[in-house]
């Protein structure tokens, strides 16, 4: 039966839906071992989407869109420009603090690439910044938003993993800032190479309160959803209904940027999103009961032999599969995919799940940023109108960043576990 993750994967390179590709690969499994189990079809499809920490998913996509239409993208880049403004390639900098800032608040790669590269890839080109450069950096800073808590690829893997939501979010903080670090040490001398300076003047300290200020009821949100859950005071599935209660105040009370008739659409494309990944979600249940009826994670240990039996072996490899994977699958459907095919064998390897669950994530973000699928390069590069080939030539030293991060995410695991271990302890 090991053979049907072939088909699957002819199935999505020939363009089918991923959830269609999955549940079609497990039916027609079923058919051809023992067409009786059937029957399991929608009890494993809607067992597998029955689960109450799922909430949390439509939850915090609601917050994220109420984020992005209530001003506080704009806020986040005004606060940013006074902290790294004047320093060379500043504006870019202030691209990658902003995407972190505003990561923090949506949990997702796409609504950053647009909110963010809408307002700054203007503002870049305007300032004599290479087209190429503003969009490039625009999408991969994006791809800090699903590492940085909140992050619906890391609910979505806790899930199918079984594994504590809190504690991933906790692991998701370092690698996001190391991910946004590398990418600043790269702009800085990019833009001392090419003279990119954002203003001759360092902001004064009262600049710095006032910008603050301005943005701190943005900025407060991630601290309460992260201090609410490490205190115990409410679940990361809690934390979205914090989230969009949250939103919705400073959005219509405090902003101002959000009216009653700007509900509807905001509501119609949470649901529209929602039922996408909730459809894939129960299709993938499906199919990680097809594996392990088979028990085809068994038989992937046997093939690798004594590959499997070494970690680093088995990561280095398990690492170069899902950048390439990545490259034409989008992230959600890549965690449903892969988690149920992997996570068996780093166990197995001694991995801890929660370590494996950040290399998952870091890895697959990687992937919005690398053609041909890479969505956030087509949003970026519309904004900025130009073609996505014509992002290479910035673009692949930036991911040559992201992916020094995955090695170390990978190879250093004290670096995901310790504050774990800190706070959970």
């Amino acid at each position: 039966m090991i053979w049907l993750i072939g088909v699957l994967f002819v199935l999505i390179l020939l363009g089918t839906p991923i959830a269609f590709a999955l549940g079609s690969v497990t039916i027609l499994g079923i058919v051809l071992s023992d067409a009786d189990l059937l029957i399991n079809v929608p009890r494993q499809i809607f067992g597998g989407i029955n689960n109450f920490t799922l909430v949390a998913v439509p939850l915090f996509i609601l917050a994220g869109e109420l984020m992005t239409q209530g001003g506080i993208s704009k806020r986040l880049i005004n606060f940013s420009k006074t902290l790294v403004g004047p320093l060379p390639g500043g504006l870019a900098m202030v691209v990658i603090l902003a995407s972190m800032f505003f990561s923090a608040l949506t949990g997702t790669a796409i609504a950053a690439a647009a909110a963010i590269g809408g307002m700054m890839i203007p503002a870049m080109d305007r300032e004599g910044y290479d087209k190429r450069f503003s969009a490039s950096i625009v999408a991969t800073s994006s791809t800090i938003g699903p590492i940085i808590p909140p992050s619906i690829v890391l609910i979505l893997y806790g899930v199918i993993a079984s594994v504590s939501i809190g504690d991933l979010f906790i692991a998701g903080v370092l690698p996001g800032i190391l991910m946004g670090l590398g990418l600043m040490i790269y702009s800085y001398f990019v833009g001392k190479k090419e003279g990119y300076r954002a203003s001759d003047r360092r902001a004064t300290f009262k600049e710095i309160i006032v910008g603050a200020k301005d943005a701190v009821l943005a900025l407060v949100m991630p601290i309460i959803i992260i201090g609410g859950i490490v205190s115990g005071v409410f679940t990361a599935t809690e934390s979205g209904v914090i989230a969009v209660v949250y939103a919705i105040l400073i959005g219509m009370f405090v902003y101002k940027e959000i009216t009653i008739k700007d509900f509807w659409p905001i509501l119609l494309q949470t649901a529209k999103t929602t039922a996408t990944i909730i459809f894939l979600i129960g299709t993938a249940s499906l199919f990680i009961w097809f594996l392990s009826f088979n028990s085809i994670p068994n038989q992937l240990l046997d093939m690798l032999g004594p590959v499997a039996d070494n970690p680093i072996l088995l990561l280095l490899l398990i690492n170069v599969i899902l950048l390439i994977a990545g490259t034409f699958i989008d992230t959600i459907s890549a965690v449903s995919i892969f988690t149920p095919l992997f996570l068996p064998l780093a166990l197995a390897a001694g991995v801890d799940p929660i370590h494996f669950g950040i290399i998952l994530s870091v890895n697959l973000t990687i992937g919005m940023v690398t053609p041909p699928l890479g969505v956030c390069l087509f949003v970026t590069s519309s904004i900025a109108k130009i073609t996505v080939p014509k992002m290479f030539k910035y673009l692949f030293p930036q991911v040559g960043v992201l992916i020094l991060v995955l090695i170390i995410v990978t190879y250093i695991p004290e670096l995901i576990l310790f504050p774990v271990e800190l706070f959970v302890d």
